[in-house]
């Protein structure tokens, strides 16, 4: 129902009286929000006779203030209500891109606003209370405004309102039990925090009570519009805050978000696009008629192609295309771009992909809504996969084609998942990537830490598949697979040390070799049913994961003391082993041994202590804000390094069978015999090197093998032909890559060699 009101009347009592401050009035949290340095001043008679000549209208031209230089000329045909204040106005042209308009404003209605230096407003109906930056550029814009209660998508209240208003995003479980708030400064980390420990309600209600302290309380706020800013063809922009350097047009419908952006990581959001309820984060992409609600898209993210992002947080530099993603917290580096697959009810830990056809997560398959699942890194459901919820996956897990009828707790990472419906069994193949497809698995590494677009780090993301949360599930699932070989009285044999140390690409070795009768061991609790579920290949699966924990703790070590200067002479080996061994962290007065338990935080490896302390902090009132919970993020980030080391040094001990206590008390109060002398050290080096070698070999390898599969020749004429469509795996821009980089690596490792 439309009222009829005074001209006069509009653009004023923006706030409600009851909720302005004693001393203060209507404009007061407007007059907090605009550029400091402004000198507004009234027009003068000249100016105003040439702004009526213009067929401009004003009720009170008293309210219409100006900055110098002002060419009122270059107003023209535009109608202005309640107090409107314009900065300088001069004969300019703006353009961006190849879209070029004259500064001024032109043929629209503008209520109430702030308008910045040598912008451009042209046919836009309806402007009202917004901030606008200089050099903008708003063209075409049927309804721009903002509301005295205007959030700009954070999950708050203001002034009167009422709890059942506020914004919750519900992550990970359709029935909301994991709901959490979206605020313009979150991270991945962040929404992990608050969605993970439920069991903290403590923390709980601090978070929600520093959310709230931050971006709630008084009404009054504008919109804003950042500095050189281009939004143009656009249908209803309302309670949205835009950044600078953003660029919006031709969306359909804009309400309540955050549009972050800046002149290094500009925004855009294009055609036919729908966000309501969300955060943009900066350097995001939003085109080609995507829908987002309840939403917060991380930093350099894209959402294309009709994608639907609802009740969910998509980590920075993840790409999503045509698909639907609904109550999902997602890590960085997601990769999802088909229009038939469905993310639902999940929790993805990033560097993950989803290909065509693949549903995980869909609650038709379940009695009730309440369901999960949830994936650690590298998460690849392959073609036309269907999973059942809840499931839990660990990290690099692939999941080959097919129906998956039951409920999945896959805790062998980097393994090979396949539903055989033939003999109606669940089949695994433990460490996979490693012996078959290190191709893939260093390409994962690498691209991730390749597309990080990002130009503000607020996060260490870590791009290494071998890092401390899969060397722990490498380790647990060596726990397991040898309860398993126990119960079925298969013996592998012992290999402590770096003599006997078995490599998984030695062929000769007869510990890889598979009979007729040890092809498949028998695992158990890995499905909800109980068909057979086996393991293929477990004698090479589990020399693979040795190999891994040996190629991870050596080759950290080794980095570290590379970045570290021991090459160089600026560290010595005694003082790194009195690191190493003084690392188990101190808890209740005395020293642990590793630490087994690390926390993938929103795409940042944490030691678990380090989380419970900052949860402990956040429950105390120690960190009250969001920036204190981030510069805690980056002191755990600067304390990694180290923390990775002493967490290597003890795998390689784990791999020894060596505990702390076998190793001798005194090894660890006196540098001058550590665990891991010199001597062995420079031997293990010696191994390693050989093993970064054939590690770059099976990358190519494993290019290879797809090339020379004789059915990518079917479609082509001849040999001429396929070389040119195809890559010789020789010329693989990515293999050359691996062996520059191998190559670049040994000499560093040589030098530290010759140093030890």
């Amino acid at each position: 129902m439309a009222f009829v009101i005074e001209s006069e009347q509009l653009g004023f009592g923006f706030i409600p009286p009851q909720y302005i401050p004693d001393g203060k009035d209507e404009y007061w949290v407007r007059n907090v929000q605009a550029p400091a340095g402004k000198a507004w001043r009234p027009l003068d008679a000249r100016e105003r006779e040439v702004l009526i000549a213009n067929n401009n209208y004003c009720p009170d031209w008293d309210k219409f203030l100006v900055s110098d230089p002002f060419d009122p000329s270059l107003i023209r045909s535009s109608y202005f209500y309640g107090l409107n204040r314009i900065g300088a106005v001069r004969n300019a042209l703006l353009k961006r891109h190849d879209f070029c308009v004259p500064a001024g404003i032109r043929n629209s209605t503008i209520i109430s606003c702030d308008i910045g230096d040598d912008t451009a407003i042209q046919d836009c109906a309806y402007i009202s209370h917004y901030i606008i930056g200089d050099n903008c550029i708003l063209s075409r814009i049927d309804e721009m405004q903002a509301t005295n209660h205007a959030k700009f998508g954070n999950g708050v209240l203001k002034d009167g309102e009422e709890e059942k208003t506020r914004i919750w995003i519900d992550v990970m479980n359709e029935a909301g039990g994991r709901s959490i708030l979206p605020f313009q400064d979150i991270t991945p980390a962040d929404a992990f925090l608050w969605a993970a420990y439920r069991d903290d309600t403590q923390l709980m209600e601090r978070l929600k009570e520093i959310t709230q302290k931050e971006y709630g309380g008084q009404r009054g706020a504008y919109g804003l519009v950042g500095d050189h800013s281009v939004i143009k063809s656009c249908r209803i922009i309302k309670d949205v805050f835009v950044g600078q350097w953003a660029y919006i047009k031709g969306a359909n419908k804009l309400k309540n978000i955050s549009v972050l952006s800046s002149k290094e990581e500009p925004s855009q959001i294009g055609e036919g696009v729908e966000m309501v309820n969300g955060i943009v984060g900066f350097g995001c992409n939003a085109f080609y008629g995507i829908k987002a609600v309840r939403f917060v898209m991380g930093r350099c993210s894209s959402l294309k192609y009709g994608a639907r992002l609802i009740h969910s947080v998509l980590g920075d530099n993840s790409t999503v295309s045509c698909c639907e993603i609904l109550n999902n917290l997602v890590f960085p580096a997601h990769e999802q771009h088909h229009n038939n697959s469905f993310l639902i009810a999940s929790l993805v830990q990033g560097m993950s992909n989803m290909a065509a056809g693949a549903t995980v997560g869909s609650n038709h398959n379940s009695r009730a809504n309440d369901g999960e699942i949830r994936a650690g890194r590298g998460f690849w459901p392959g073609l036309s996969v269907t999973l059942k919820h809840p499931s839990r996956f660990a990290s690099f897990v692939f999941i080959a084609k097919g129906d998956y009828p039951h409920e999945l707790n896959i805790t062998l990472p980097f393994s090979l998942v396949n539903n055989n419906s033939r003999l109606d069994r669940l089949e695994i193949l433990p460490a996979y990537f490693w012996i078959y497809n290190l191709y893939a698995l260093e390409r994962n590494s690498w691209k991730t830490l390749a597309r990080d677009r990002r130009k503000t780090k607020k996060q260490r993301i870590e791009t290494d598949y071998l890092a401390p949360d899969t060397a722990e599930e490498i380790i647990a699932a060596l726990s397991q697979m040898e309860g398993w070989m126990a119960a079925a009285k298969m013996v592998i044999k012992e290999t402590p040390g770096y003599e006997t140390f078995p490599r998984v690409h030695d062929k000769n070795d007869p510990e890889l070799s598979l009979t007729a009768e040890d092809d498949f061991l028998p695992a158990f609790d890995l499905e909800s049913r109980g068909r057979d579920t086996v393991l293929l290949k477990p004698r090479r699966a589990v020399a693979a994961y040795r190999e891994m924990l040996f190629y991870y703790s050596l080759k950290t070590l080794v980095d570290y003391l590379i970045q570290g200067g021991l090459a160089a002479g600026e560290l010595s080996y005694a003082d790194f082993a009195a690191k190493m061994e003084s690392a188990g962290q101190e808890k209740s007065g005395r020293v642990t041994a590793r630490v087994s338990e690390w926390v993938n935080l929103g795409g940042q490896i944490a030691p678990a202590f380090r989380v419970d302390e900052l949860r402990e902090r956040i429950r105390r009132g120690e960190i009250d804000n969001w920036g204190g919970v981030h510069a805690f993020y980056e002191e755990m980030a600067a304390a990694y390094p180290l923390d990775k080391a002493r967490h290597a040094w003890e795998v390689y001990r784990y791999l020894c069978k060596d505990s702390p206590q076998s190793a001798g008390q005194n090894a660890r109060q006196n540098a001058k015999h550590p665990f891991l002398s010199p001597d062995v050290f420079k031997k293990e080096l010696a191994n390693l090197i050989i093993l970064r070698r054939k590690v770059s070999e099976q990358v190519y390898l494993s290019r290879a093998k797809d090339y020379s599969n004789p059915f990518k020749d079917v479609t082509f004429r001849n040999k001429e032909e396929k070389e040119q469509v195809l890559e010789n795996p020789d010329k693989n821009p990515f293999v050359r890559l691996i062996y520059e980089q191998t190559g670049a690596w040994q000499e560093a490792a040589r030098k530290l060699y010759e140093r030890l």
